[in-house]
């Protein structure tokens, strides 16, 4: 149906879908839905919410022109990367996480040219399900030992107490619960922003308490620049960063493959895979170059882009538009770093748990057979690599995490002989 043909099927005097207001309206829609995960990321691992507006907004519009504003995405906070990041963060320092970011950045863009040149088959030999769903779910469950020391009042790491244990407990469950609610039970646009409510109810719940500290609000200007950190260059974080990039890029491929349902386009085709990931690495790499945390394609647009039916990529740059232009609010800046810990720890609790879940189905909708001797080796390996802390080390370089359990995924995968079939 051509935009002449939807305009008369409007009320007279209705403005038609395609004109800039209702394009913009649809864009700030957007940007709601993704707000919940955009800004808890940068909360979570210390870095600026202001500034990962802004390399939200940035890097939705890079992916646009890599990919010539044919698919309607919206880029914005990485999960994949929180415990790289706060591990960065405590070993070397921001501006050299941002190196190690990046290469990060760096590795996509020539998983692109990887793709462009051989298509996605040596992609897929070299990161099948077997290495791609384990190294997923470690991301999640490496992470359960922070949610559950924020949701009882204490710091990310537990060593010190921010909240009452009581008074934590009631504010993690009813931002918790409420995140549960809404995933489950709501209806429409409001099913795809459980993290924003759960915030919300929690952030309510924490102000009757007295918990909130408002000062920092008080003080911050209406208008400033973020904190924008440059980059300095760290030869361990690049080499403990890249490997990271993996799992992310995998993710990508479902991402890229679930808008096209929606939409009804083969993105794979056109504008090519190779391009869509290169519009990520760009996106990360730009989102580097300012101090922002790396950026992905976002699932909760795309529902939303299911229920709206809004196609039009154009939406997207009214998004990226809006984050842009909300990152120079300086007070709401302050206003996000006012949310009390256990309010995002009740909300970690489901999202980290999730993120395991995602790399169990993985492996559950690809058939992974674990009563294969080769199949259980590969999972067992990864998982209590990442999830028991293992670390090689040589000299001052040291391998941990998800990027060693990526590493020995892989290398398990290629070396070890597949069984024959009977």
């Amino acid at each position: 149906m051509n935009p002449a043909e939807r305009t008369q099927e409007l009320a007279p005097g209705q403005p038609a879908v395609h004109t800039p207001l209702r394009q913009a309206l649809a864009g700030s829609q957007m940007l709601f839905v993704a707000f919940g995960a955009l800004v808890l990321m940068p909360l979570i691992t210390g870095l600026d919410t202001n500034v990962a507006l802004f390399t939200a907004g940035i890097g939705t519009l890079v992916f646009q022109i890599c990919t010539k504003r044919q698919v309607p995405i919206f880029l914005a906070s990485s999960f994949a990367f929180i415990a790289p990041i706060l591990y960065g963060v405590q070993t070397w320092g921001i501006p050299a996480t941002m190196s190690g970011l990046m290469a990060a950045g760096i590795m996509y863009v020539l998983l692109s040219q990887l793709v462009r040149w051989r298509g996605t088959a040596l992609l897929t030999r070299l990161l099948p399900p077997v290495v791609v769903g384990p190294v997923i779910m470690v991301i999640g469950l490496g992470l359960a030992p922070m949610a559950v020391n924020m949701a009882i009042g204490k710091s990310g790491d537990g060593s010190a107490v921010l909240v009452a244990h009581d008074t934590a407990l009631w504010l993690s469950l009813g931002s918790l619960i409420t995140t549960l609610l809404v995933s489950t039970l709501a209806k429409g646009v409001f099913r795809l922003v459980p993290i924003t409510a759960g915030i919300a109810v929690g952030y309510g719940m924490a102000l009757a308490m007295g918990v909130v500290d408002f000062s920092p609000v008080r003080d911050a200007p209406w208008f400033s620049l973020p904190n924008f950190v440059a980059p300095e260059w760290n030869w361990q974080a690049v080499l403990f960063m890249i490997p990271v990039a993996i799992a992310p890029a995998i993710e990508h491929i479902g991402d890229v493959l679930a808008i096209g349902s929606v939409t009804g386009k083969d993105y794979l085709k056109k504008p090519g895979l190779h391009r869509t990931l290169l519009g990520d690495g760009l996106a990360t790499g730009a989102a580097s170059l300012f101090g922002g945390p790396p950026n992905t394609t976002y699932s909760e647009v795309t529902g939303a882009v299911m229920l709206t039916k809004n196609f039009n990529p154009v939406i997207m740059t009214w998004a990226a538009g809006f984050a842009i232009a909300l990152a120079f609010v300086g007070k709401f800046g302050a206003l996000m770093q006012s949310i009390p810990v256990p309010v995002m720890g009740g909300i970690m609790i489901l999202l980290f748990g999730s993120i395991a879940t995602v790399g169990l189905n993985s492996l559950i909708k690809h058939q992974v057979d674990l009563s294969q001797a080769r199949n259980l080796c590969i999972v067992a390996v990864i998982l209590v690599f990442g999830i028991g802390g293992m670390a090689f080390g040589i000299g001052d370089f040291s391998l941990q995490g998800i990027s060693l359990c990526g590493i020995v995924g892989i290398l398990l995968n290629l070396v070890l002989p597949r069984e024959r079939p009977h």
